[in-house]
């Protein structure tokens, strides 16, 4: 990690409180806000590990806030299993020396995640679809989120697919969302990519998460939720591109 200094500090306050905007706005995002704009600046795991207790606590809140939890769990458990087993095992890309290949694979992410958002384009699938096609979807995911510490595709697009109620969809992305987190946490302690430090670090970032969600939840009534969407997916593109430029170069 960098020196710790003032204007370090105010950069990553702010990721968070934008990372929360984003997820206070949308109802997802921060992970993936957060690991674009820390990976600018320190290596991807410990961006991974600084946005794990915002991600995990704010995740968690929007699963246990929907209508039916437990029934989110034992429908989509397969796919959450993948999601796990398969996160755990990729987490040590993010650290030592895959590290330059994990910001790659990151902005790669980010700019496929933000084109597909700007495509407007929906998947639709049938029930007969979610049950074969569930466990690959969730072990792609967990490839990706382990060695990208990006947990969005392609599982986002396959839940919205499935043709959820709005409640159970934000329900059913929550669950996904705390699962990769999860996996993602015991996946870098067990390749040593966590330690106490980290942790507290992670801790301190609740606050400004919590802040920008507090913000994004208000501005959510102000402001055309199209316009948002479409502002987020040009910022993702950008960051994406030059995530991938900056390594190249």
């Amino acid at each position: 990690m960098p020196e710790l200094t003032m204007s370090l500090a105010l950069f990553m306050f702010l990721t968070f409180v934008l990372a929360g905007v984003v997820k206070g706005v949308t109802g997802m995002g921060l992970p993936t806000v957060a690991m674009g704009l820390l990976a600018t600046v320190a290596a991807p795991g410990e961006a991974a590990a600084l946005m794990l207790v915002p991600s995990l606590v704010t995740n968690v809140w929007q699963l246990s806030a929907g209508p039916d939890p437990a029934g989110a769990m034992q429908r989509f458990w397969p796919m959450m299993a993948a999601v796990a087993i398969a996160t755990v095992i990729t987490a040590g890309t993010l650290s030592g020396d895959n590290a330059r290949y994990a910001v790659v694979g990151l902005g790669a992410i980010l700019t496929l995640y933000a084109a597909f958002g700007l495509s407007g384009k929906r998947l639709s699938l049938g029930a007969s679809a979610e049950r074969w096609a569930g466990p690959p979807v969730g072990f792609v995911t967990g490839v990706v989120t382990g060695a990208t510490g990006v947990s969005v595709m392609p599982s986002a697009p396959f839940l919205q697919a499935l043709g959820l109620d709005k409640d159970d969809l934000v329900q059913a992305l929550g669950l996904s969302f705390t699962v990769s987190t999860t996996a993602l946490a015991v996946g870098l302690m067990a390749h040593g990519a966590l330690d106490a430090h980290m942790a507290l670090g992670s801790v301190a970032a609740l606050a400004p998460a919590g802040l920008g969600m507090w913000l994004g939840q208000r501005l959510r009534a102000v402001i055309s939720p199209t316009t948002f969407r479409t502002v987020f997916f040009v910022g993702m593109l950008a960051l994406g591109l030059y995530l991938m430029a900056e390594q190249a170069a």
